[in-house]
């Protein structure tokens, strides 16, 4: 009887183990985004992306989660949407992380529909810019490097109402420089790269909640079972598309073969 209890304890204790891993154990993807287009001044310049917070914790005031970002030495910070979780919403969980990072470079946000669906985006986006944090709105803003420059668009969540055709249309995509779109939504891929953008930032897919070897992600919203874009780089044409697995949870609250991730891109000028 003792033997059979003692089995279980060990059973219990592995399983929980296993969870926990799958659900903390903050890991970094580095991939190259190499371009004729991207200008020399960029080669080498390295971005962050954060995806997909929903209010999880890596450490006492995100500390975990901020010391992996530091190592990394980005010369930008991209927050793709859905800082918060509208389910269990507690914005001074994820404005801490965001008070540590605005002081290692700058920070750029665009909300998700996890903002949205709180009917408190507005405060939401002052709560960001008063700490230092460049919320784009749909608009397009000029990044320059020793004289050239790269553009760096954000939209919104279409559960604003508007679709992303529109949202770009409005943003003022320059044609003649190397374009970075930060979206939400990553099943919106043939709109960003119908609208000419060279890279998208994306989450929302949570990396398909559970991966399997071979296979990938088993389901994400908006797209479905066996979704398509999930994680990692996806190329169409000109077109790029990175995919971040995020680092919390939603409704479905545990990630399986599944780590929380921080996404690195670096910059190079293939010219």
């Amino acid at each position: 009887m003792f033997r059979k209890l003692l089995k279980i304890i060990i059973v219990v204790a592995c399983l929980i183990g296993f969870l926990y891993v799958n659900n903390h154990w903050l890991t970094v993807s580095h991939h190259t985004l190499a371009s004729p287009e991207i200008p020399s001044t960029f080669d080498g310049y390295r971005i962050v992306q954060i995806s997909d917070l929903h209010d999880a914790t890596f450490g006492e005031n995100q500390q975990r989660l901020v010391d992996k970002i530091k190592k990394e030495k980005p010369n930008m910070i991209v927050i793709t949407g859905d800082l918060i979780d509208s389910n269990r919403y507690d914005l001074p969980n994820s404005l801490a992380l965001i008070e540590k990072i605005v002081e290692l470079t700058d920070v750029y946000y665009v909300i998700g529909n996890h903002e949205v669906a709180t009917n408190d985006v507005e405060h939401i986006k002052e709560e960001l810019t008063t700490r230092g944090v460049r919320v784009l709105s749909n608009e397009t803003l000029n990044i320059t490097r020793d004289g050239m420059s790269i553009s760096l668009t954000g939209i919104e969540d279409p559960l604003t109402g508007a679709t992303a055709a529109q949202m770009i249309g409005a943003s003022n995509v320059p044609n003649d420089a190397f374009s970075i779109l930060l979206a939400h939504r990553p099943e919106d891929f043939q709109t960003y790269k119908n609208a000419g953008i060279d890279a998208t930032f994306s989450g929302h897919a949570h990396g398909g909640q559970f991966r399997l070897p071979f296979v990938g992600g088993l389901v994400a919203p908006g797209q479905g079972y066996f979704p398509t874009y999930t994680a990692g780089v996806h190329e169409e044409g000109q077109s790029t598309l990175i995919v971040s697995r995020g680092l919390g949870n939603s409704i479905i609250p545990i990630r399986l073969f599944n780590l929380p991730e921080i996404v690195v891109v670096t910059l190079k000028s293939s010219k």
